[in-house]
């Protein structure tokens, strides 16, 4: 969703949203590295398959468009977002990234690395999206209607009719998707394949690799 900020839950209501929180923000750093660690391991392990590679974008694409497509139209803390993507999905940007994530496991062909990028999802997004669902239900009295017309992560094929008290007339902003800079997205994906090609070449001036 990212149409709010993150808040720190009520601290008279210790639930589970805040104690995941307060887990969440102790692995995330360590489960980055972690990821990492197995990225560089599994391109010693075996050149990536140019196929695999390929076949790869059919996710990553799709992912960077959906999140650019997003980043478009919402405005954080200003007003509930229920246009463009938004009219299909409520978290377009983290599915977005989770499409991503999966053609990156696709390309390297890793289970292992696909378990590590699942549970640093689960970990991480599952509390931000309960947390940010409860400042945009506090904050927007539309918001559990909008919820019951769409769905968290899977999208619906047809967009959702909103009422006209919201923003039904909102339309894909340039300047937004520049101030949200979205770009880095496409920069990293970027880079990632880049590594793909050049990192295990890379490597085998400094180690041994697997042929």
């Amino acid at each position: 969703m990212s149409q709010a900020a993150p808040t720190q839950p009520d601290v008279q209501q210790p639930d589970w949203i805040s104690r995941w929180q307060g887990i969440a923000r102790r692995i995330r750093v360590p489960l980055g590295f972690a990821a990492a660690a197995l990225y560089l391991f599994e391109l010693w392990r075996r050149a990536p398959r140019p196929a695999a590679v390929a076949w790869s974008l059919a996710l990553v694409l799709p992912g960077l468009w959906l999140r650019g497509y997003a980043a478009g139209y919402v405005k954080k803390n200003q007003e509930l977002t229920v246009t463009g993507p938004y009219a299909h999905v409520r978290n377009p940007l983290y599915l977005g990234s989770m499409l991503i994530a999966a053609g990156f496991a696709v390309a390297l062909l890793s289970w292992p690395m696909a378990l590590v990028l699942t549970l640093g999802f689960t970990v991480i997004y599952v509390p931000v999206i309960a947390s940010e669902e409860r400042f945009l239900r506090a904050a927007f009295p539309g918001f559990d209607g909008y919820c019951l017309r769409v769905p968290r992560l899977i999208p619906r094929l047809r967009a959702a009719q909103s009422p006209r008290s919201q923003n039904a007339a909102g339309a894909f902003s340039l300047s937004l998707y520049i101030r949200h800079r979205e770009y880095n997205a496409a920069i990293g994906a970027t880079l990632l394949y880049l590594s793909l090609l050049l990192l295990r070449p890379m490597l085998a001036a400094f180690v041994n690799v697997p042929r």
